[in-house]
């Protein structure tokens, strides 16, 4: 009988036995082997667990906390996403208005006034009082 097949009611001791040979008139020498002899435990069965109800128990148990584990650190990670997320769209709001700041300069300096203002102050210029054209034929 296989070890692993036996329950936990049984309990194991010594018997001795003889080998007898036909062709042979002496005898081998006793030989001990184990022999599985069932116990009565009544007063003890509520105490005694069903290994295979316990190792169930102990997948189910493992099984459950790997999947806590991995939707907790799904969350987390998806947590982290949306703050990544946030800070890049508050990124490009930032740019825009950056840009829309640069467009409205860029208008300003180019100013017809303004470039009129420079003209004649800074480099003397003088707009013309009188204007000719000349028209080609």
């Amino acid at each position: 009988m296989q070890a692993s097949r036996l329950r936990d009611d049984y309990y194991y001791e010594d018997y001795d036995y003889e080998y007898e040979r036909e062709d042979r008139e002496e005898q081998q020498p006793k030989k001990s082997k184990l022999k599985a002899v069932k116990v009565d435990t009544k007063e003890d069965k509520p105490f005694i667990l069903n290994t295979r109800l316990r190792s169930r128990a102990q997948v189910f148990f493992v099984v459950f906390a790997v999947l806590a584990m991995a939707v907790t650190v799904r969350s987390g990670i998806s947590a982290s996403r949306g703050y990544a997320l946030v800070a890049t769209q508050t990124q490009a709001q930032n740019v825009e208005q950056e840009n829309e700041r640069l467009r409205v300069e860029i208008a300003k300096l180019k100013a017809p006034a303004r470039i009129q203002g420079i003209a004649e102050s800074e480099l003397g210029m003088k707009a013309p009082q009188k204007v000719y054209f000349a028209h080609e034929k």
